[in-house]
């Protein structure tokens, strides 16, 4: 293939915000328009249909993810309009060999996508001797969430066959740049396209990006500075719903208001105003760690003030959440420092030393180990578990991005409800 081809993959459930988006992508660049597999199970055959009315010159890939029944799925997205049929890789050998027999009787192609394949060079051979048209590595979006990479799948799969190689999964204009220096022929875009603002803008981004390939040296950071990174990007509304809107505080506000928070947390259970523990954990913390207190339910005794804020701010800790009372709150809010709780009162305790520090807390409804990740903001306090903080943030960076496109349609004059077809999908 002489020119990289961008493929827009439409994996959108609502059929006129696809064709709205195909619209715009095709403006800034894109050359094959994908009829995405949610958009299928959604709107059916009808959804290919309609894009190839729209678009009677663009070449339209059906995402069926065919596993069973290879003519039968084939014939239905050809005489739906389909320009290229998608099957699994992993569906049993004659399914593949059914689907490309169907594709050269119907006049379409055929494009094996490997998303779970357990040996993807080796069933990349046996495509090749089936004849299927292209061969697509693809990390699917869970697996991306928990840290896998479509270029590293390519890397794999470059110079092992003749046909062209797509990628897809999770790509940005740099990964495109990189995946065509690294032998892609077909570069696959979602995300980054049909969740933009400017969808024209941003599919000629990733247009010129293809257009000028780069081999790019990636070097990560640590896992805990990619975490923090990906956390300090998104709000704790937006990691609520990553987690299936599990995962925050009850009753706990933000004392300084607009402020951020981000940190591995080192918990405290105190007792009724004891304040010795809350400040001795400012020693056992690292900087960039979140204070959680548990006061044993308490709210008329604080433990914790302005003396204890200005050696957390010292100390370079992110931050502190209290399962009970502040107090010196005008003096914490001039230092502006991320303070959240439950009440405000003026009394102090005793630092009589009872209680533990990094022991399992319950706080504000929340149970919370020592080196889970703690995010706060105006909105509140979010718990994520550190066994799954990585694909959290990763998920929730995707909800950001999704409220993107539907935030510019909304400007454009369409009601949330219009945006988001709600009463199609209310629960029957």
């Amino acid at each position: 293939m002489k020119r990289p081809v961008l493929q827009v993959a439409l994996d959108l459930l609502e059929l006129q915000r696809a064709l709205q988006i195909a619209e715009e992508a095709v403006q800034g660049g894109a050359d094959w328009i994908e009829v995405g597999t949610p958009l299928i199970k959604s709107e059916g055959m009808h959804a290919i249909t309609e894009l190839r009315k729209r678009f009677p010159n663009q070449v339209l890939v059906a995402d069926m993810k065919v596993a069973d029944t290879g003519t039968l799925e084939v014939e239905m997205a050809a005489k739906a309009g389909a320009s290229v049929v998608c099957v699994l890789a992993e569906a049993d050998d004659s399914v593949i060999q059914e689907a490309v027999r169907a594709a050269r009787l119907y006049g379409v192609q055929i494009m094996a996508d490997l998303i779970n394949s357990r040996n993807p060079v080796e069933r990349a051979h046996e495509l090749e001797r089936f004849k299927v048209d292209y061969i697509c590595a693809h990390t699917g979006i869970d697996q991306q969430m928990a840290g896998m990479h479509s270029l590293d799948l390519l890397i794999q799969l470059s110079g092992e066959v003749s046909m062209p190689l797509a990628v897809a999964g999770g790509l940005k204009a740099e990964d495109a740049a990189e995946a065509v220096a690294r032998g892609a022929d077909i570069i696959i875009i979602g995300g980054s396209i049909v969740r933009s603002a400017d969808v024209a803008e941003s599919t000629r981004r990733i247009r010129e990006a293809i257009d000028h390939p780069v081999e790019i040296s990636r070097s990560w950071e640590n896992l805990d500075e990619q975490i923090r990174h990906l956390l300090e990007r998104v709000s704790t509304p937006n990691i609520s719903d990553a987690m299936h809107r599990k995962g925050a505080m009850q009753g706990i506000i933000s004392l300084c208001g607009n402020v951020k928070m981000v940190g591995r947390a080192v918990t405290v259970q105190t007792f009724a105003g004891d304040w010795a523990k809350p400040v001795e954990a400012i020693d056992a913390a690292s900087p960039g760690d979140v204070i959680v207190i548990y006061n044993d339910g308490g709210v008329t005794v604080a433990p914790w003030g302005e003396l204890a804020t200005l050696s957390s701010m010292n100390k370079g800790i992110s931050g502190v959440v209290i399962d009970g009372a502040v107090r010196d709150v005008d003096d914490i809010r001039k230092l502006g420092y991320p303070v959240f709780a439950k009440a405000i009162v003026p009394n102090a305790g005793e630092p009589k030393g009872f209680g533990e520090i990094n022991a399992e807390v319950p706080c504000a409804g929340q149970m919370v180990k020592a080196r889970d990740w703690i995010v706060g903001d105006e909105n509140g306090v979010v718990v994520i578990p550190e066994d799954r903080a990585y694909e959290i943030a990763r998920r929730a960076l995707e909800v950001k991005k999704g409220e993107e496109r539907i935030r510019e349609e909304i400007r454009r004059g369409r009601t949330l409800s219009e945006v988001c077809e709600l009463k199609k999908w209310e629960k029957k």
